[in-house]
């Protein structure tokens, strides 16, 4: 790698007069013939396309996975438990007769990250085509989780943000903001019952990103460890040569 981007500096530095398709094409050639020294002929278009192939179809996989009836709800490790601040109250309300609406609230937090999932499809897809020549790289040299790494760096902010209102939408509209709110006020006819602090979207949002993150670490590492899960020739290509095979 180190070689790489001394060779990548030296060529800027030879067509610094050029135009920047001139430029673009130099670091092209050199990059790609310090690739094809050390990564069994393959060129830098051929990493990247293989990564953002892996990416494509991992990230598709996952969103598929959890983006469907029960896929949070009855998953071992991507099911979203009750807010903390109920947790903590869960005593009191089974005392009162409420311990069946924290379990309904608790189904449609799961359903509302269901609905959710598969929105976030096309931000994946976006950080997929933004990734560039040493990003491809550094993840197809990297351990197991490298790509999922490289999304939580450059997207996890982003897809916080863009999921915020979706999540609020599908929290609305499985009934969870309607089933919060009765139990709330059920809640609160409790004497001497301690406060409540608990916001859906923040923790359902926190909860599902962790899930989606998770999964698609699961993917990387069976495409780069499982030869069965290579499914087209570039990335039995890219990752073959990767692991010296």
């Amino acid at each position: 790698m180190y070689r790489l981007t001394l060779l990548l500096a030296f060529t800027i530095g030879l067509t610094g007069c050029s135009n920047s398709s001139s430029v673009l094409k130099g670091i092209e050639q050199v990059a790609g013939q310090v690739l094809a020294d050390s990564d069994g002929g393959l060129s830098t278009g051929d990493i990247a396309s293989g990564l953002r192939q892996a990416l494509s179809v991992g990230s598709q996989n996952v969103v598929g996975q959890l983006g469907r009836v029960d896929g949070f709800n009855s998953d071992p490790v991507a099911h979203i438990p009750l807010p903390r601040g109920l947790e903590k109250v869960r005593n009191v309300m089974r005392k009162v007769g409420l311990s069946d609406d924290l379990d309904n609230l608790e189904t449609r937090i799961n359903r509302a990250a269901e609905l959710a999932t598969p929105k976030a499809k096309a931000l994946f897809l976006s950080a997929i085509n933004q990734m560039s020549i040493d990003d491809a790289v550094g993840i197809l040299r990297g351990p197991n989780d490298a790509a999922t790494q490289y999304f939580r760096g450059t997207m996890g902010g982003e897809l916080a943000s863009a999921m915020r209102p979706i999540i609020d939408d599908s929290l609305s509209q499985v009934g969870a903001v309607r089933s919060f709110n009765s139990l709330l006020a059920s809640y609160r006819k409790i004497p001497l019952a301690p406060p409540i602090e608990a916001d859906l979207t923040d923790h359902v949002l926190e909860k599902g990103v962790d899930g989606i993150f998770h999964y698609i670490a699961v993917e990387e590492k069976a495409i780069r460890e499982d030869p069965l899960k290579r499914t087209t020739q570039l990335l039995q290509r890219v990752f073959g040569a990767s692991q010296g095979s």
